[in-house]
Formats: C-alpha cells, sequence, structure tokens
C-alpha cells in the first residue's frame, strides 16, 4: 500500500526556513503528480505546491518566491524548501500524491477530491 510519511517540521521565527520531506513507499514519486497542502487553526486544507510527473510546478500565490517544491527519483522523496516564513505560514503541513501522471487543475480549491493519498503531516509553527 501507498504510504507517505512527512518530516522537517518545528518551529522557527519569522523570516526563516524550514526543509520538509515526504518519503513514499509503495508508490514510485517520479511516476506521479505530488504536491504539499496546509491546513492552520481554524481554516480549511488548501493547497501549497504541486509538481508534475514529468515537468513543471504550480504554487499557491501566498507562497510564490517563498517556497520551492522538488523531488529526489532516487530517494524516492519529495521536499518543500520553506524561506522568509511568516506567522500565518504556521499549519500542519502534508505531503500528498495523485494515483495519475497527470494533476488535477482543481488541486487548490478541491485540495481532498485532486490527491489520491495523504500523509498525517508534520507541524510548522512560525513566530513573530
Amino acid at each position: 500500500q501507498v504510504q507517505l510519511v512527512e518530516s522537517g517540521g518545528g518551529s522557527v521565527q519569522t523570516g526563516g526556513s524550514l526543509r520538509l520531506s515526504c518519503a513514499a513507499s509503495g508508490y514510485t514519486v517520479s511516476n506521479h503528480c505530488m504536491g504539499w497542502f496546509r491546513q492552520a487553526p481554524g481554516k480549511e486544507r488548501e493547497g501549497v505546491a504541486i509538481i508534475y510527473s514529468i515537468s513543471g510546478t504550480v504554487y499557491a500565490d501566498s507562497v510564490k518566491g517563498r517556497f520551492t517544491i522538488s523531488r529526489d527519483n532516487a530517494k524516492n522523496t519529495l521536499y518543500l524548501q520553506m524561506n522568509s516564513l511568516k506567522p500565518e505560514d504556521t499549519a500542519m503541513y502534508y505531503c500528498a500524491a495523485r494515483n495519475s501522471l497527470f494533476c488535477d487543475g482543481r488541486w487548490y480549491i478541491s485540495p481532498n477530491s485532486a490527491m489520491d493519498y495523504w500523509g498525517k503531516g508534520t507541524l510548522v509553527t512560525i513566530s513573530s
């Protein structure tokens, strides 16, 4: 079965950086659409970034220029490099994967329907 395990979360001050990792098993990262999502306290889950199997990445407006999604096919791992962190970035961050080479165009507004597999999340807290 597919399993996604996030790591790298923690607490940092505004302007700091964190690198999240998502180790996948029972699933080949290079052959599928994958992404990062987050859920802040009192809010619904929202899309952060996705990476296409062949090429291309898409970011939410709120993280453009600050976050970078990438993958290491040899390690079968997805990453999210987060720089210039802000208090509003505080959330539980989830790694997700779709059982397809293609991504769903509605990934940001409807994450639960766009992705098929989810990790349990890693907490990121940014203090002001």
